[in-house]
């Protein structure tokens, strides 16, 4: 049972500004219908891979680890639990795995990049069970899609929703999901926001990119997600992300994060994927530029992605999180099934 309640508030390292600079966007219309920009190639903060990198990668990239970083798949922390009760007025945080959390707040229930599928394409079939059973969720208020990556928009799982289901994705995303007949689907753009039903859905950058067919590289945007409920509660879903400047900006822009659920995995080889994946010690150093009162690592021990062993991302983030001298009690540093309550 990894269920937990806490009630302390002091931030990590150098505390945000007491304002949002420059200031919050006024809500969007849910379900709006727009009209975007062809590609968002603008957007990179560094270029995408070209012929040499790619032609490096196939004569000396590992994409997966060596035998002894296999051995360790028994040994990931993996305790499902019953999700825990809950109010209107508290965040609590559930890990399914991989990028897909259980959220609640504002008496809302989210989910994150909800990924249920045993298998996803171009990779292995996940290494740990979904830590929460499908049949025990509660009722779902709203998605959360980061990027249109198969480890993030897995069409199998959403199919199990209701397509009244209400869904806030990236510009450009949208279309997607009206194909398969979700009614609510709002996309936004870099820091811009809607509401439900009390709690704000603001969209911020990230240092990634998208891609999911052979044409359609950055034809939609890729982001994280900052949640707000009416008390000022803030939670904020990286997604998928490379180390960079936007962490600063997201912190002073959103500040009193009280949870950041940051990637940790899927980062060896370095040369190849430090523009887009965060190594455990990057994301460290991210919640501390965010301001953050604590932290949950995520994207590691569910799929195979990248070279390292498969609780070297674990050991690490918290070898980072000692050295930079942080209270250990705001590393959440959940098992796979595991739960947190803020209260």
């Amino acid at each position: 049972m990894t269920q937990q309640s806490e009630s302390t508030t002091h931030p990590l390292g150098t505390p945000a500004p007491a304002a949002p600079f420059p200031p919050l966007a006024e809500p969007r219309r849910l379900g709006e219908r727009r009209v975007w920009p062809r590609t968002f190639h603008d957007r990179l903060t560094a270029p995408l891979p070209g012929l040499k990198a790619m032609a490096r990668f196939a004569r000396e990239g590992s994409v997966r680890p060596g035998r002894e970083g296999l051995a360790e798949i028994p040994l990931l922390p993996f305790s499902p639990a019953p999700l825990p009760r809950v109010g209107s007025r508290t965040i609590a945080v559930s890990w399914a795995g991989h990028a897909s959390w259980v959220v609640r707040i504002g008496g809302l229930t989210v989910l994150t990049d909800p990924v249920w599928s045993r298998r996803i394409i171009g990779t292995p079939a996940r290494i740990t069970p979904v830590g929460i059973a499908w049949e025990s969720l509660p009722r779902v208020d709203a998605v959360v899609i980061s990027h249109n990556h198969y480890d993030h928009l897995d069409a199998p799982t959403l199919r199990r929703l209701p397509r009244h289901t209400p869904v806030f994705v990236p510009a450009g995303l949208a279309p997607w999901f009206r194909r398969r007949r979700f009614t609510t689907v709002t996309e936004l753009d870099w820091w811009e926001a809607a509401e439900l039903k009390g709690v704000r859905f603001d969209f911020v950058p990230a240092h990634h990119w998208s891609k999911r067919t052979l044409t359609d590289t950055c034809r939609s945007l890729w982001g994280g997600w900052v949640l707000t409920d009416r008390d000022g509660q803030r939670l904020y879903f990286a997604g998928d992300t490379g180390y960079g400047h936007w962490f600063t900006r997201i912190g002073r822009r959103y500040p009193g994060i009280d949870l950041a659920l940051l990637p940790i995995g899927a980062y060896d080889p370095r040369w190849w994927l430090s523009d887009v994946h965060c190594d455990p010690e990057e994301a460290v150093r991210a919640a501390q530029d965010l301001g953050a009162r604590r932290m949950a690592p995520m994207h590691w021990g569910t799929f195979i992605l990248s070279a390292e062993p498969v609780l070297e991302p674990l050991r690490r983030v918290r070898a980072a999180w000692e050295k930079a001298g942080l209270s250990r009690e705001r590393l959440v540093d959940l098992a796979i099934g595991g739960s947190r309550v803020l209260e």
